[in-house]
């Protein structure tokens, strides 16, 4: 078997048998990635704290014929206000469900892995619910799915915009409007996301905006992926609570 290393994120974990568990991580060099810990369920585990949800870790693996067998495991960056924060911790839920549900076996992605990593550190340093949109629009554009917000996809126009639609291709005026209602305000601040101005919409964007937008990003990538997600509807119920 060879060996190998990469940096990773945990997205999820399952019991194996009475004491380990298989980790399945989304790696900078090989995407998505299921392996073997072993013993990781055992109060003397080294390592079994590293390999929760969420974490960014240095990775040694040997390859398996099915699964892979993780032998060490070292924070990269420790996430230490995210797991105290329910909110924070929910939204990063929410973005890990996203990249498990989308990215396939095997298949490297170092442009989202960079993307995910900047937001999980983002919502470590702040906890910035729009680092949620934030995530998804750029999820959108490396996906080719970048949708229209300047004018209406059906006829062109530029005024009275109300809603969005993924399938349609973006922005819908109010004669053809269809999938999710957006704001004006939400649709600008969505725009200057595709633009690249990011940190002026985390830094500016009021409030009710921002939940609108965090609302909406889900619902963008359910149209997307045509499935629910389940970390949407425990986050949002969390946040309304």
């Amino acid at each position: 078997m060879a060996l190998y290393r990469d940096e990773g994120v945990v997205l999820r974990s399952y019991k194996l048998g009475e004491a380990d568990r298989i980790v399945v991580c989304f790696t900078r060099g090989r995407g998505k990635v299921r392996a073997v810990a072993k013993g990781v369920r055992r109060t003397r585990s080294k390592f079994g704290s590293r390999l929760e949800p969420g974490s960014i870790v240095d990775l040694q693996l040997y390859e398996g014929r099915n699964l892979d067998i993780i032998t060490q495991a070292e924070r990269v960056t420790a996430l230490t206000n995210l797991r105290a924060d329910l909110d924070r911790y929910g939204r990063a839920a929410l973005l890990l469900e996203i990249v498990d549900a989308t990215v396939e076996d095997g298949e490297a992605n170092p442009a989202l892995y960079k993307t995910l990593t900047g937001a999980l550190i983002e919502l470590e340093r702040a906890g910035n619910p729009l680092v949620v949109p934030a995530f998804v629009a750029k999820f959108l554009v490396l996906e080719g799915v970048q949708p229209l917000v300047d004018a209406c996809v059906r006829c062109g126009s530029s005024a009275d915009l109300v809603a969005i639609q993924i399938h349609e291709g973006g922005v819908l005026c109010r004669d053809h409007r269809g999938g999710e209602a957006i704001s004006e305000a939400a649709r600008i601040a969505l725009g200057l996301v595709f633009d690249g101005r990011v940190r002026h919409v985390l830094d500016t964007t009021p409030p009710e905006v921002a939940q609108e937008l965090e609302t909406l990003a889900a619902r963008l990538v359910e149209q997307h992926t045509e499935r629910r997600l389940r970390s949407s509807s425990v986050l949002y119920e969390q946040l309304q609570n």
